[in-house]
C-alpha cells in the first residue's frame, strides 16, 4: 500500500494530508512543534484565504469558520491619491492559523492521519523516505530552509524586497462595505489592513510592508514587549502620513491586542526546483514555502500552497510509481499556478512605470476593479492580464 511522508504541518502539509486521507492513503505528518505549543506562541502570518481555498476547504470538510459568515467582499484600494474599491464574487476570509492549524491537524488525526512530532533536518531525510513510497517536504524553513536548488530564471531577488511588520489590534472602525484596504504609499511600501478571526474574536490585521530604508521601516525596529507607548505612537503617526485610509478610521483605544500578536521580519521571494534525488530512486517532492516564496504583499501564500497540495494529492492518487517521471509530472500540472502568483507579486515589488496605467485605469473603470480583485482567486489568470504594458492595455480595453 502506498504511505506518504510529508514532513512540515503548515497549510500546505495538512491540506495534503487531509486530501490524501479522503482518497485512503496513509500519511504521516512530520511536525517540528506540538501544536499546542504553535498555538500559545507568536503569530504565524496574517493571511488571507480566497474562494478558490475555501471551496477546498469544503470539499475536505474542514470549512469551520464560514466564509459567509466571517469573511469579506471587497478591496479597497489607496495607492497615492487614487481610490477605488474591487469586488469579489465569492468571498474572502481570514483566520489566525494559530487557530487554523491545530483544528485542522486535529481532522487529520480524526481521520486516520498519523502525527508525529520531531525534527527533520536535510540529514534525516534519507531514513524518513525509506519508510515512505513518496516523501513530501512541505517545510522551508529552519535547518530545511535551500534544501531545494533555486530556479534562477524565477527568482530575480536574493534579498528581501520588504520588511515584513505584521500585528493584530482593536479600535480600528471596520470599513464600508467590510473588506481588505491595500494601501500604497510610493516609495515607502504598502499596507494591508485585514479583518481577521482571532483567539480575541474578530480583530484587525495590519500588514505593513515596508521599504528597507525608507521611513516606515522604523516599524521593524521597535518592540511593543519593551516599550508599547512608543511602539503604539509610532505606528500611528506613520498610519496618518503614509496610510490615510486607515488612519481616518482608528478609534481610541487602538492598540495592539498582545505583544505575542507581532511579526517582524523580512521574506526573499524564492522559486525552488520541484524534486531532488535521495537516492535509491526515491526522491522529495517540494511543497509549500519549501517549493514557491512569494512576499505577503498580494495574500498568494496560503492560497498557492492549497493549490499545489491539492494538485500533488491528485497526481499521487492517480500513480503507483513515485518516481523523477512523477516528480516531472507534478511540476507540469501547478507550474503555471506558482509561476503566476510568483511573478505577479514580483512585479508589485518593483512596479514598472507604466503601472500607473493600470491604476488609473482600475479607478476609472468599476468592471474592470472588479475583475482586477476577482483575479486574486486566480494568480495565472491575474499574471496574464499584467505581465507587460501591452497586456494591461489589452486587459483595461477588456479586449
Amino acid at each position: 500500500m502506498t504511505t506518504v511522508g510529508i514532513v512540515g504541518a503548515g497549510i500546505a502539509g495538512l491540506h495534503l494530508g487531509l486530501a490524501l486521507r479522503a482518497a485512503d492513503v496513509p500519511v504521516t505528518l512530520y511536525a517540528d512543534r506540538p501544536f499546542d505549543e504553535l498555538a500559545a506562541g507568536p503569530l504565524l502570518n496574517t493571511v488571507a484565504h480566497h474562494h478558490p481555498l475555501l471551496e477546498r476547504e469544503r470539499a475536505l470538510g474542514v470549512h469551520h469558520w464560514p466564509a459567509a459568515e466571517f469573511g469579506y467582499r471587497a478591496h479597497h484600494h489607496w495607492i497615492g491619491g487614487l481610490r477605488f474599491t474591487g469586488r469579489f464574487t465569492h468571498p474572502s476570509c481570514a483566520v489566525d492559523h494559530r487557530l487554523y492549524l491545530p483544528r485542522l491537524a486535529e481532522d487529520l488525526a480524526a481521520r486516520g492521519g498519523h502525527v508525529e512530532v520531531r525534527e527533520a533536518g536535510p540529514r534525516d531525510l534519507g531514513a524518513l523516505a525509506r519508510r515512505h513510497e513518496l516523501l513530501v517536504v512541505a517545510s522551508g524553513r529552519g535547518a530545511l530552509s535551500g534544501l531545494f536548488p533555486r530556479r534562477p530564471e524565477h527568482s530575480p531577488h536574493d534579498a528581501p524586497r520588504r520588511l515584513v511588520c505584521a500585528g493584530l489590534y482593536t479600535g480600528i472602525a471596520p470599513a464600508e462595505p467590510a473588506a481588505v484596504t491595500i494601501g500604497v504609499a510610493p516609495g515607502q511600501g504598502e499596507l494591508l489592513e485585514i479583518p481577521l478571526v482571532s483567539r480575541h474574536g474578530r480583530v484587525t490585521a495590519l500588514l505593513f510592508e515596508n521599504v528597507p530604508g525608507g521611513d516606515l521601516a522604523v516599524l521593524n525596529e521597535l518592540s511593543p514587549a519593551e516599550d508599547p507607548a512608543l511602539f503604539r505612537k509610532t505606528v500611528v503617526e506613520k498610519l496618518h502620513e503614509h496610510h490615510p485610509a486607515t488612519a481616518e478610521r482608528l478609534l481610541g483605544d487602538f492598540a495592539l491586542t498582545d505583544p505575542r500578536d507581532l511579526l517582524q521580519g523580512a521574506v526573499t521571494p524564492a522559486v525552488r526546483e520541484d524534486f531532488l534525488p535521495l537516492g535509491d530512486d526515491r526522491f522529495a517532492l517540494a511543497l509549500g514555502d519549501a517549493h514557491v516564496v512569494v512576499d505577503p504583499v498580494m495574500g498568494q501564500g496560503a492560497n498557492i500552497a492549497a493549490y499545489s497540495a491539492a494538485a500533488v494529492a491528485a497526481e499521487i492518487a492517480a500513480e503507483t510509481v513515485y518516481d523523477e517521471v512523477f516528480c516531472r509530472r507534478v511540476a507540469r500540472a501547478r507550474e503555471e499556478v506558482l509561476l503566476g502568483a510568483s511573478a505577479w507579486t514580483n512585479l508589485v515589488l518593483d512596479p514598472p512605470p507604466w503601472l500607473g496605467e493600470l491604476w488609473r485605469g482600475l479607478a476609472d473603470d468599476p468592471r474592470r476593479a472588479d475583475e482586477f480583485t476577482d483575479n486574486f482567486d486566480h494568480p495565472d489568470r491575474q499574471w496574464r492580464a499584467l505581465a507587460t504594458r501591452r497586456r494591461v492595455r489589452a486587459f483595461l480595453d477588456g479586449s
